[in-house]
């Protein structure tokens, strides 16, 4: 689920900054900075979406930045450019008495266990089943999800285990009341910040990226 800024009433007033995000940061302190700045930022909250979707917003500068945890793909024909945040392994998390059945023998422990996973779209489900895949490891699939805040919903209910950045872990263990099954080194999970500026120039935007670089993963 994205957040992006309420549109400013003039893009001459700098006081403003639109940024959008992808969910995986909203439960985080990354945003925190470009509310201290003495300039204006109003986030309105979207559905996940493809990078895509946004450029065309940020185009023509109603947005200032897109967090994405993918980069740009060089093909598409937007002046806009890739700024690499960092990036982090996978952790699966889960409910008490779910986590700590298959917290042994992880992450064979997911071969049959109940999990719920991003849709078949993304680039998580790709490299996931292909990471299991390689060693014979197949969950079984429950449910899958377009909308992450849902899947961390039902992983609160117990519905099964759910992938998540371990740079985020703790955060979602704290949110929804989960506890950690395990960690997997591999698939790494990179995040970018997609901007019209090849050097970032916006006060709020080097805020947000700032803070993303050296507190989440740092």
């Amino acid at each position: 689920m994205p957040f992006r800024a309420d549109r400013r009433p003039d893009r001459r007033d700098s006081s403003w900054a639109s940024l959008t995000s992808f969910r995986n940061f909203s439960s985080t302190g990354s945003w925190t900075p470009a509310f201290h700045l003495g300039r204006q930022v109003r986030l309105i909250c979207r559905e996940d979406s493809a990078v895509e979707d946004f450029l065309g917003e940020l185009a023509v500068q109603e947005l200032d930045l897109v967090l994405a945890d993918r980069p740009m793909a060089p093909a598409i024909k937007v002046r806009a450019y890739n700024h690499f945040l960092g990036e982090t392994g996978t952790s699966f998390l889960a409910k008490g008495p779910l986590a700590a059945a298959h917290r042994r023998r992880f992450p064979y422990s997911l071969d049959g266990a109940p999990c719920l996973l991003p849709g078949a779209h993304t680039t998580l489900r790709r490299s996931l089943e292909k990471w299991l895949d390689s060693r014979q490891i197949r969950p079984l699939i429950v449910a899958e999800f377009d909308d992450s805040a849902l899947m961390y919903v039902f992983g609160q209910k117990e519905a099964g285990i759910f992938p998540v950045p371990t740079a985020f872990e703790a955060e979602f263990q704290r949110v929804y009341d989960v506890k950690l099954v395990g960690r997997l080194p591999a698939p790494r999970q990179s995040f970018y910040a997609i901007s019209v500026d090849r050097k970032l120039k916006h006060p709020a935007v080097i805020a947000v990226c700032d803070t993303a670089r050296r507190q989440i993963f740092r």
